[in-house]
């Protein structure tokens, strides 16, 4: 049962944008699963279960691709906090400006959260550029780093 039900929530945010326990509750009833809130949190923990960024700019669920691997989005806030100084958006460009020697990890650990509206990124030593789909992306990402260095 649990196998399954755990095997039903891989195959649901493989499929669709699920960004709330609650949703995920509703995702597994559609299918004729159901279960409580509190299994469903210990389920996301089992599967080592992560939020992402989506490219509207909201967080839905994702499965861990590295065992033990820490959760993308503290990771980032963590990056952001202790090396980014500022950033700005130029079009479809976002510019973020780094402690020395930190513009690599800061644009590493983006690149590494699949961010759909992220078609790529230069690091130098102090400066990254983050090329965006379009300029409501990069607006809305900037949005996102505002949050994160707060």
């Amino acid at each position: 049962m649990k196998k399954d039900r755990q095997n039903a929530i891989l195959q649901i945010i493989g499929s669709v944008d699920v960004e709330t326990q609650n949703q995920l509750i509703d995702e597994l009833a559609k299918v004729g699963i159901e279960s409580t809130q509190a299994t469903v949190s210990r389920d996301i923990k089992d599967l080592r279960l992560y939020k992402e960024l989506t490219s509207h700019g909201k967080q839905r669920y994702a499965a861990g691709g590295v065992k033990g691997a820490q959760n993308h989005l503290t990771r980032l806030k963590t990056i952001f906090k202790e090396s980014v100084t500022s950033y700005a958006c130029a079009q479809n460009i976002v510019v973020i400006k780094t402690l020395p020697g930190l513009a690599p990890a800061a644009c590493g650990a983006i690149d590494s959260m699949g961010i759909r509206s992220l078609v790529g990124s230069i690091a130098g030593d102090d400066t990254g550029f983050l090329a965006m789909l379009d300029k409501e992306a990069a607006e809305k990402f900037c949005k996102e780093i505002e949050d994160m260095v707060r």
